[in-house]
C-alpha cells in the first residue's frame, strides 16, 4: 500500500510540475524562439550582402565580424534548444535503469524546469545582443551600398561556404593592406609579415586567397611560393630559383619597377641561416617595393617580421557548428531532419574545430544519409575521444595535427586496428592515392599493411590534397603493436 501511494504521489507531483512549466514557460519560450529566428534572418541578410561586396574599410569589416559572431552564437543557442528533446530521450533511458518510473518522472520535471529556464535566458540574451548590434548598423547598411559587388550571379550559402574562404574577411584585408602599403621613400629593407597559427587553422588558404586578389596581382610583377622542402639545400640558386611562380605579370614600362611578392609557407621553424641567405638573396635581386609573407605554426618566425605578426586562431564552437551544419546538410533544411541535426551537433563537438576535418566528416555524413550510420559515427568518435583524453590527456585530433603515431581504430571492423602515422599535403598537380581514408575507417575496404590513403581534396585555393599514412593491423598483430606503443609512448612519425 505504501509503495502504491508513493507511486501515485510521485506521478501527481510530476504531472503538476509539467503542467505548471508548460502553462507558464512554454508560450514565452516559443515567443522568444520566434523573435530570435526572425532576428537571425535579418542578420543573415546583412551578412550575405556584405560577403558579396568588396569592403575595404576596416571598421566596417569589424562590424561585420561582430554581427557574424552574434549570429553564430544565436544559431547555436537556437539549435541547442530545438534539438534538446533528442538529448532528453537519451538521458531518460539512462535514468530509467537506475530509478523507479515515478522517481524518473519527478526528476524529469525538475531537470526540465531548470533546463528550460536556462535556455530561455540564453535565448533572450542572444536575441537582445543580436538586435542591439543590428540597430547599431543602420549607417553601416547605408555605406555598404557604395561598395562594388564581388559576385555577379546568385549563390546559395552552402555553395559559398564550400567554395570560398570562411570567416577571414578582416584577416584577408589586413594582409592586403600590408601588401599594398608603400614603403617610406628610400627604404632599403624588405617588408616581412609573419602569419602564425596552429595546424589546419587556414594560414595557407588565407594567403592563397589574398594572392588571388586582383589588387594584389596588379601591384606585383611576380608572386612566388617557397615551401618547406625548398630549404633542404641552402644553396643560393635553389632558394632564389626554386620557388613556384604563382603569378607573373608581363613586363612593360608601366610595371617594370613593380616588386615581387614571396610567400614562404612552412610547417615548423625556419632555420635562421637559411633565412639570412634567402633574405640577402632577394634583397639584392628584387625591387625595393617587394614584400615577403612567412606562414608557420611556430611563433619563432615572429623575429623575422618587420610588421606585427598576424595570429590566426581556431573558430569558436558556435562558428564551427554553423560551418559544419551548412556543409553537412547543403541544400537540405536541418529543421526537417531534427534527429540528424542533433547527432551532427554532437559530432561537431567531438571532431575538433579544424575546417579540413569538418569537411571530411561532413562529406562522409552526406554520402551516408542514414540515422543509424550517423549514430555509429557518433559512438565511434565518443569512444575514441574518451579513451585518449582519459589515458593520455590529449584529444586525438591534436595527435593528428602534430603528426604523432596513435591507434585510430576502425568503426566497420572493431576487431582490426588502424594506426595513424602522419599526414601531409600534396599540390593539385601531384598524384593522390585512390583509396579514401573514410572507406577504411568507416567502411569495409580491406587495405592491410602500411599504405597511403586520401583524406580530402580541397575545393578552394591552394587546392591541397590531404594524404594520410596509416597501417591496418590484423587482430593477431594488434596486441603486439599496442604493447610496443605503450612501452615506447606515443612517438612522432
Amino acid at each position: 500500500m505504501e509503495i502504491f501511494l508513493s507511486a501515485v504521489l510521485g506521478e501527481l507531483a510530476s504531472r503538476s510540475i509539467h503542467f505548471f512549466i508548460n502553462k507558464c514557460s512554454k508560450p514565452k519560450v516559443l515567443d522568444v524562439e520566434g523573435s530570435l529566428q526572425r532576428t537571425l534572418l535579418r542578420a543573415q541578410v546583412i551578412i550575405d550582402e556584405a560577403a558579396g561586396r568588396h569592403i575595404t574599410n576596416r571598421a566596417m569589416l569589424q562590424q561585420v565580424d561582430m554581427l557574424r559572431d552574434a549570429m553564430h552564437h544565436g544559431c547555436y543557442i537556437l539549435d541547442t534548444f530545438r534539438y534538446q528533446s533528442h538529448d532528453e530521450e537519451a538521458k531518460d533511458q539512462v535514468l530509467s535503469h537506475s530509478f523507479s518510473q515515478s522517481k524518473v518522472n519527478f526528476l524529469k520535471g525538475i531537470c526540465s524546469s531548470n533546463r528550460n529556464t536556462l535556455l530561455l535566458q540564453q535565448l533572450e540574451d542572444a536575441h537582445d545582443n543580436l538586435s542591439s548590434i543590428i540597430v547599431d548598423m543602420k549607417e553601416f547598411v547605408v555605406f555598404l551600398m557604395s561598395y562594388p559587388h564581388m559576385y555577379r550571379q546568385p549563390y546559395s550559402m552552402h555553395l559559398l561556404l564550400g567554395n570560398c574562404m570562411f570567416y577571414r574577411q578582416i584577416e584577408a584585408e589586413f594582409v592586403v593592406n600590408f601588401l599594398l602599403d608603400t614603403q617610406p621613400h628610400g627604404s632599403q629593407e624588405l617588408e616581412v609579415l609573419p602569419i602564425i597559427g596552429p595546424a589546419k587553422v587556414g594560414k595557407s588558404t588565407l594567403v592563397a586567397h589574398v594572392c588571388k586578389n586582383e589588387r594584389v596581382r596588379d601591384h606585383f610583377s611576380k608572386i612566388l611560393l617557397l615551401r618547406d622542402h625548398d630549404f633542404i639545400d641552402a644553396d643560393l640558386t635553389i632558394l632564389r630559383e626554386g620557388c613556384a611562380i604563382k603569378h607573373h605579370n608581363r613586363i612593360s614600362k608601366s610595371n617594370k619597377d613593380r616588386g615581387w611578392l614571396v610567400v614562404v609557407d612552412l610547417v615548423g621553424d625556419l632555420n635562421e641561416d637559411a633565412w639570412n641567405v634567402l633574405y640577402s638573396s632577394y634583397k639584392q635581386c628584387m625591387p625595393s617595393t617587394s614584400k615577403v609573407i612567412i606562414a608557420s605554426r611556430s611563433t619563432k618566425i615572429m623575429k623575422f617580421g618587420t610588421r606585427k605578426a598576424l595570429n590566426l586562431n581556431y573558430l569558436s564552437i558556435e562558428a564551427f557548428w554553423y560551418f559544419f551544419k551548412t556543409v553537412t546538410f547543403e541544400s537540405m533544411d536541418p529543421e526537417m531532419h531534427p534527429r540528424f541535426a542533433h547527432v551532427a551537433m554532437e559530432i561537431a563537438k567531438l571532431v575538433g574545430r579544424g575546417l579540413v576535418g569538418a569537411n571530411m566528416i561532413a562529406c562522409l555524413l552526406r554520402d551516408n544519409f542514414d540515422i543509424h550510420f550517423w549514430c555509429k559515427v557518433l559512438d565511434f568518435w565518443t569512444g575514441l575521444v574518451k579513451k585518449y583524453v582519459s589515458k593520455f590527456g590529449v584529444h586525438p585530433i591534436d595527435l593528428i595535427n602534430q603528426n604523432k603515431q596513435f591507434h585510430l581504430g576502425r568503426m566497420a571492423n572493431p576487431s582490426e586496428d588502424l594506426v595513424f602515422y602522419c599526414e601531409y599535403q600534396r599540390s593539385s598537380s601531384e598524384e593522390v592515392p585512390k583509396i579514401r581514408l573514410d572507406d577504411v575507417i568507416y567502411g569495409s575496404v580491406k587495405a592491410p599493411g602500411k599504405s597511403e590513403f586520401l583524406g580530402w581534396v580541397s575545393t578552394i585555393p591552394p587546392y591541397y590534397s590531404y594524404v594520410v599514412t596509416c597501417e591496418v593491423l590484423e587482430p593477431k598483430h594488434r596486441s603486439t603493436k599496442r604493447k610496443r606503443s605503450i612501452e615506447n609512448g606515443i612517438t612522432r612519425c
